[in-house]
C-alpha cells in the first residue's frame, strides 16, 4: 500500500500494483488499514451502510493514530472530506443532507444544465478551429466543466479562472500522506473558497438566481442548511462536478484518440456514446479510491472483518476485476456489463452528480470528435496528475488535424 500512496510511478501506472494486490488476497491487511481490489468486496462494502461507515474520526474501534489523522483540522472550514460533507457523514445525518441537497436537482434544472454543456462546448470548439496543436486539457477539458459547475453554483464568469486555480490546489485533499507544502496549499485554497462562498451566499439571499445553489440557500426554514453545511455542499458539488469530469474528458480523449476502431464506430453510430462513457468510467476511473470503516464485527462475501477496520477500496482495481469483467485491460464498446463499474461509488454515497458527469462526458467527447475526427495525441505529451485518489491528465497536447 505504501508504494501506491507514495511512489509516483505506481500512481502514474497503478494497474500492475492492483494486480499484485489481487494476488495477495481479496482483502490485504496492512498495519493501518486493509486494502481491497475485489469488485464483490468493494461493491458490498459501499452498499452496506449498516456495517460500513465513512465517519472515520468517530470510530472508537480504529487505531488512535488513524482516528486522529481523519479528524478535521478546523471544523469551521468546510471541505469535501470532513463533516458535514455528504462524503463524511453516516445516517441519519447523511439521510437528511441527501434529501435536502437532492431536491433542486429536478429534471428541468438538469435539462437547463445540459443545454449549457452543448452551448459552451460549441463555443470552446469554435475557439480551437483553425489551430493545429493545443493542450486539450487546459483549453477544453477544464473549461467545459467549470462553466457547467458555475451554472449550478451561480458563480459569475469573471470567477471561473479563480475557481480553476482553487480546484487544482485543493484536489489533493482526498489523498493520504500529504507533504507539508501540499497540506499548506490545500488549506489556503479551502479557506479562500470558504470565505468566498460566505459572501456568495449573502448575495444569493439578496438577489437569488435560478441556479441550484440559490434554491438551497433560500430553501424553506425547515429545509434550510446552515452556512457551514451550505459551504460543505457547495465544495462537494464543485469537487464532484469539476475535478472528476475534467479527468473523464481528458482520459476519454487519450483512450479514443488511440482507438481508431472505436472512434469509427462512434462516428457511424452516435447512439453508442452512452456505452462509450460507461466503459471509459470502468477502464480509466476518474476516482481511484474511497474508504470505509466497519461499524461492528461483520462478514463481507464470506470474509470476516472486525469492528473498527479501515478498508481502502481501490475503485480502479475493482473496475478491472477479471472475475467480473472479461479481458478487463481492454477498452471494449461491446462489453455488456460496463455499467457494473463502481467509478461513482455505490449505495447511499453514490455520486449525486453521476448523471451530470456522464452527460458532460457524452456531449463533450462527442462534439470534440465530430469537430475534429482526425485528432491525435502528440506522442509523449501527456502528463498525468500525481494524485492517489484522482486519475487524469494535467496536460495533454493533441494535433487537431492529423
Amino acid at each position: 500500500m505504501a508504494r501506491f500512496l507514495f511512489d509516483s510511478e505506481a500512481r502514474r501506472s497503478p494497474y500492475q500494483f492492483f494486480e499484485e494486490a489481487r494476488v495477495l488476497g481479496r482483502i490485504v491487511p496492512t498495519p493501518l488499514m486493509h486494502v481491497t481490489v475485489d469488485h464483490a468486496i468493494v461493491s458490498g462494502a459501499l452498499r452496506d451502510s449498516q456495517s460500513f461507515g465513512v465517519a472515520f474520526g468517530d470510530s472508537d474501534g480504529m487505531p488512535r493514530m488513524l482516528r486522529w489523522a481523519f479528524r478535521a483540522p478546523n471544523p469551521e472550514i468546510a471541505s469535501v472530506v470532513d463533516p458535514p460533507s455528504l462524503l463524511a457523514v453516516d445516517p441519519p445525518t447523511h439521510t437528511r443532507y441527501r434529501r435536502l441537497v437532492s431536491k433542486p436537482f429536478t429534471p428541468r434544472a438538469l435539462q437547463h444544465v445540459a443545454e449549457k454543456v452543448e452551448e459552451r462546448a460549441a463555443e470552446l470548439l469554435d475557439g480551437l478551429a483553425g489551430r493545429r496543436r493545443v493542450d486539450i486539457v487546459r483549453e477544453y477539458a477544464e473549461l467545459l466543466p467549470v462553466a457547467v459547475i458555475a451554472e449550478i453554483l451561480g458563480v459569475p464568469a469573471q470567477m471561473h479562472a479563480q475557481f480553476l486555480a482553487w480546484g487544482h490546489d485543493a484536489a489533493p485533499v482526498l489523498d493520504l500522506g500529504l507533504t507539508h507544502r501540499e497540506y499548506t496549499a490545500v488549506n489556503r485554497s479551502l479557506k479562500a473558497m470558504n470565505n468566498w462562498f460566505d459572501q456568495h451566499f449573502e448575495n444569493l439571499r439578496r438577489t437569488p438566481g435560478d441556479d441550484i445553489l440559490s434554491q438551497l440557500v433560500n430553501a424553506d426554514p425547515e429545509d434550510r442548511l446552515t452556512d457551514l453545511e451550505l459551504r460543505a455542499t457547495a465544495m462537494l458539488l464543485l469537487g464532484a462536478g469539476f475535478e472528476t469530469t475534467v479527468n473523464l474528458l481528458g482520459n476519454g480523449v487519450a483512450v479514443l484518440a488511440a482507438d481508431e476502431k472505436s472512434r469509427a464506430r462512434l462516428a457511424a453510430d452516435p447512439e453508442l456514446w452512452p456505452q462509450a462513457v460507461e466503459e471509459l468510467l470502468r477502464y480509466e476511473s476518474p476516482v481511484q479510491l474511497t474508504g470505509r470503516v466497519t461499524l461492528h464485527d461483520t462478514e463481507l462475501d464470506g470474509v470476516p472483518i472486525s469492528k473498527g477496520t479501515a478498508l481502502l477500496c481501490l475503485l480502479g482495481g475493482a473496475n478491472r476485476d477479471p472475475a467480473v469483467f472479461a479481458n478487463p485491460e481492454v477498452y471494449d464498446l461491446d462489453r455488456t456489463n460496463s455499467r457494473d463499474h463502481v467509478a461513482f461509488s455505490a449505495g447511499i454515497h453514490y455520486c449525486l452528480g453521476a448523471n451530470l458527469a456522464k452527460m458532460e462526458g457524452q456531449s463533450g467527447l462527442r462534439l470534440l470528435f465530430e469537430r475534429f475526427p482526425d485528432l491525435q495525441v502528440v506522442p509523449g505529451s501527456g502528463q498525468l496528475r500525481e494524485l492517489q485518489s484522482l486519475r487524469g491528465y494535467r496536460t495533454l497536447e493533441v494535433d487537431l488535424q492529423s
